[in-house]
């Protein structure tokens, strides 16, 4: 009697467990992440792979974070120490790095750095500007991801982006408008931010951004040229 009895509470115990099992959420699949973070190869500038976004800095501080703006700066995500050991087990690099999984619906974040407690922008972007609102410098990073309800079958779209003062009516001409500058309006993503995408064959062209009937360059593209009128204009290649 007694065996039989522990053999019915053993059954209870076994499909207790089975049922419970069955309830319990499954582990994330971090393998992307795992062979992600298996390639940083040191410090660089932060770079975009897949569906993630990568930050490094140097180990030459106690504790790094970092926080973003779509975040409203109100978080703070502290990098991980990454080292790398040698056959007898001794330290021969090391830096921090952190993964971001790429926000949606944006082409752009901004970001700033918490280095020992001090907040600054990041020293291995050149990427920044100055926050007029905030009253701070805030490093960015533009993700060349295309936005779904815009991208149309066989279209390449080329992003732009502009920082100037808020509240303004910036517009993008060209030679692929003929530098006519009151077709394409860009949109204002947060305060003196502004984005655009606009279809573009492969080739190389020249454009600047436009205030009513002012000109201006793109402080984030390095590359320059010359109009036929011979003023300074920004260039860009989409291949």
């Amino acid at each position: 009697m007694k065996k039989i009895f522990f053999g019915f509470l053993l059954s209870i115990c076994i499909f207790s467990q089975s049922a419970f099992a069955k309830d319990l959420p499954k582990a994330p699949d971090t393998y992307n992440y795992d062979m992600l973070v298996s390639k940083i190869s040191g410090v660089k500038a932060p770079y975009v792979s897949g569906d993630y976004i990568v930050f490094t800095s140097a180990n030459n501080a106690r504790s790094i974070g970092i926080s973003f703006d779509f975040e409203n700066f109100k978080k703070i995500h502290y990098f991980n120490l990454h080292k790398t050991r040698n056959f007898e087990g001794e330290v021969t690099e090391s830096w921090y790095f952190y993964v971001l999984e790429k926000p949606k619906k944006t082409n752009s974040i901004s970001y700033r750095l918490i280095i020992d407690g001090l907040w600054t922008v990041d020293p291995n972007n050149k990427n920044t500007y100055f926050d007029t609102k905030e009253g701070i410098m805030l490093s960015y990073i533009t993700i060349p991801e295309k936005d779904p309800e815009i991208t149309e079958i066989g279209s390449e779209y080329t992003h732009f982006v502009c920082f100037a003062e808020p509240g303004q009516n910036i517009r993008l001409g060209g030679t692929f408008t003929n530098w006519d500058s009151w077709i394409y309006t860009m949109k204002e993503i947060v305060p003196g931010r502004y984005e655009l995408d606009i279809p573009l064959p492969a080739g190389t062209y020249y454009y600047s951004y436009f205030v009513g009937m002012s000109s201006f360059l793109d402080k984030t593209n390095p590359q320059k040229g010359y109009s036929s009128d011979g003023k300074v204009v920004s260039c860009i290649t989409v291949k």
